[in-house]
């Protein structure tokens, strides 16, 4: 059962035929006063609290509400109704422990897929078992068996099949890519697409062209009808890979279409719905830029209902091993070569390296002492003869300072003469994508040649 809490009759009204409608029980209430003397009798299933009472229009009337029904009813989730101007409200309602919001005029299927998300996360807390974990779990592509990594496989298992938003977090080169289609393909979308989007590859100007579409005749060069990355993925998974990188104007247009599910296509006056499940991917600390004012906390709060980091290759080592393996295998399906084997010299110097590219180093590095030695046996001669430490981008502080920019410029061309200018070695070296290096090269004038 579903209790509403909100003193507009109109309101408590048009939730409950939607709710009905959706097979959901609802009862009303008009005060925080009756909210709580419901509670206190019987445990709801899940509320819709409305953060705006006719004598609390600060929100602080709706603050104490939720406070107050967390002390009684902490297991049940909550989620807040505010309008789209007090969506600061609504983020200290999440600080202070409800499970998401929505926005007044709201759409019924995001407050459905929000409602079913919160219900059924809450089943899964109260049923898991030891034995239950992970059997559910199947993708091949992951390779590893380390404990921080079970951890991950462990948090798939229990919310791929629900509507949760998941920000994977990690190093650049540690993967997150494949665990966010992990997620996408253990859910209950995975015969629907998986839309992959580089945010960082996107520039402000393309940013509405490429996510919502456009008309023919939008704007000069817009030659015929462009459908967008939110249209393509309806009924499955968006990937929003490197969101950190998003300005805040592009923050604004996206935290919309996630709130709502719906936008407008450039040129275009209607508004189009879809049905996705966002999964966004960061290298970047996102509460650190929220506290900077980089990055809009409504935005952090919205997409990572659901976190997975992603742990770095140097915090679990001893699935290097089983990672080697698996990409001799694959070079040598696709060389023609016969099985190669590695000693145990060989692995255990790989063991020791530090790998601030990740498994991405690990890969090319191992590819390349296949390709290069042309053994069937690979040593750890082989490795050492094949092996650049990458330069420490921590620079040790002299007397004098330098501005940022000249620094990051001269790590930049450091970094592009010791690995003549191959960017895809260059990126991992200074750990940015190759995005990320494309954007800097532009920032500072300098061009592939140089």
């Amino acid at each position: 059962m579903i209790l509403i809490c909100d003193d507009d009759a109109a309101i408590r009204s048009s939730l409950s035929l939607v709710l009905k409608r959706a097979g959901y029980e609802t009862a009303s209430v008009s005060t925080p006063l009756e909210a709580i003397n419901f509670i206190k009798n019987i445990s709801p299933d899940l509320i819709l609290m409305d953060m705006n009472y006719t004598k609390g229009t600060s929100g602080e009337e709706g603050l104490t509400l939720l406070r107050q029904v967390k002390i009684y009813r902490p297991e049940v989730p909550v989620i807040l109704i505010t309008a789209w101007g007090s969506i600061n409200l609504a983020v200290r309602g999440i600080q202070a422990g409800a499970f998401d919001f929505i926005t007044k005029p709201w759409s019924n299927m995001a407050l459905i897929n929000t409602i079913q998300t919160a219900l059924e996360l809450k089943e899964d807390r109260g049923t898991e078992t030891e034995q239950t974990k992970n059997t559910d779990f199947h993708y091949d592509k992951i390779i590893g068996k380390s404990p921080l990594l079970q951890n991950v496989f462990n948090t798939i298992s229990r919310i791929a099949k629900t509507n949760a938003s998941v920000l994977i977090t990690g190093e650049s080169g540690t993967g997150k890519e494949l665990i966010a289609e992990a997620v996408h393909e253990n859910s209950n979308r995975k015969k629907a697409p998986f839309v992959k989007v580089n945010l960082g590859g996107i520039s402000q100007s393309l940013f509405e062209s490429e996510m919502f579409g456009h008309k023919k005749g939008a704007f000069t060069d817009a030659h015929y009808d462009r459908i967008g990355r939110f249209e393509l993925a309806n009924k499955g998974s968006i990937f929003l890979d490197e969101i950190g990188e998003l300005d805040a104007a592009c923050q604004v247009k996206l935290l919309r279409v996630l709130q709502d599910k719906t936008f407008e296509s450039l040129g275009d006056s209607k508004q189009k719905q879809v049905d996705i499940r966002v999964i966004s991917a960061t290298n970047r600390s996102l509460a650190e830029m929220v506290s900077k004012g980089s990055f809009r906390e409504d935005l952090f709060y919205r997409i990572n209902l659901i976190t997975i980091r992603v742990p770095a290759l140097r915090e679990r080592i001893d699935d290097i091993p089983l990672l080697v393996n698996h990409f001799a295998k694959k070079q040598a399906e696709i060389n023609g070569l016969n099985n190669i084997e590695f000693t145990s010299e060989a692995l255990a110097f790989l063991k020791r390296l530090p790998y601030p590219g990740n498994i991405r180093e690990l890969k090319n590095l191992v590819d390349r002492v296949i390709l290069v030695s042309g053994k069937e046996l690979i040593t750890d001669v082989d490795f050492k003869d094949q092996y650049t430490e990458i330069p420490n981008s921590s620079i040790p502080l002299s007397d004098s300072i330098y501005p940022l920019d000249e620094l990051e410029r001269n790590m930049i061309v450091k970094a592009m003469e010791l690995y003549g200018g191959n960017l895809s070695k260059v990126a991992t070296a200074l750990g940015v994508s190759r995005q990320a290096l494309y954007r800097r090269l532009e920032k500072y004038g300098m061009s592939t040649n140089e």
